[in-house]
């Protein structure tokens, strides 16, 4: 698995799917106007993008010279200096979520999109975002429902157990069942915690607007791509082929959310 790439290959692979889960999972964590916020695995900016919209650059009500209202980490070298490119009034760092570079009750909601399956040690994740976040502030994360097959690369991992049957499709990942998200905010002391269903839908013209995003090294996906070899490459693209043959190629997902209160 590698998030080692172009800022601009990760957008092509999940970074629309970010934008479209962005607005629906900042009203969640109830992120409005005057609010420090933080974005945790910001990835290449989709929902920071969305938290600036929402929040401007500067915190309301500061003394000058005003401290930003979002700040944003990625443990990515490469997403880090996309993100400082698009957002120079952003405070982004490189960072993982279990060592957040922040001092205690620095924002008022910490949020972090797509990122817990992904994270080596979900707890201290959440204990970290409990420190950074001020008493009575909102917790909130989101990952897709993979294990409830709704996820946007259900297919893929289909087409790919017919070429590796033992491939780790990712629905054993953090957060990817029902109730999981919940548990591991309770586990982690937050209070008022509950559970939603976020839901996005793309629609692909062609098979090869579809495919490609796949070939080009992102996440469990393309890092499964990159490792086979040109026979097998080509046995799965022809896999997924048959499984899509409707035009256009449509894609509807869900994503666990929960949100509680530090």
């Amino acid at each position: 698995m590698s998030f080692d790439v172009e800022a601009d290959a990760y957008d092509a692979f999940m970074g629309r799917w970010s934008r479209l889960l962005a607005p629906a999972f900042a009203d969640l964590a109830g992120v409005a106007p005057g609010m420090r916020v933080l974005d945790v695995g910001c990835g290449t900016g989709a929902l920071t993008e969305e938290l600036v919209r929402r929040v401007g650059t500067e915190a309301a009500g500061a003394e000058a010279p005003a401290p930003v209202a979002v700040a944003a980490v990625d443990p990515s070298a490469s997403f880090v200096a996309a993100m400082r490119t698009r957002f120079p009034e952003v405070d982004v760092r490189r960072a993982p979520a279990e060592r957040l570079p922040f001092p205690d009750g620095a924002f008022d909601v910490a949020l972090a999109q797509l990122v817990f399956h992904f994270v080596a040690d979900p707890p201290a994740a959440l204990a970290e975002m409990r420190r950074v976040t001020r008493p009575g502030g909102a917790i909130a994360a989101c990952v897709w429902d993979y294990a409830g097959d709704r996820g946007p690369l259900g297919v893929f991992w289909d087409a790919a157990r017919e070429i590796r049957p033992d491939v780790d499709d990712e629905s054993r990942l953090t957060g990817t069942r029902d109730g999981h998200l919940v548990e591991l905010f309770v586990a982690a002391g937050l209070g008022e915690v509950r559970q939603s269903v976020l839901k996005a839908m793309i629609e692909h013209p062609t098979f090869e607007a579809w495919w490609e995003p796949f070939t080009l090294g992102a996440g469990p996906a393309g890092a499964f791509v990159a490792g086979l070899d040109p026979d097998e490459r080509a046995r799965l693209r022809a896999a997924c082929e048959r499984r899509l043959q409707t035009r256009p190629i449509t894609v509807t997902a869900a994503a666990w959310a929960a949100v509680g209160r530090a």
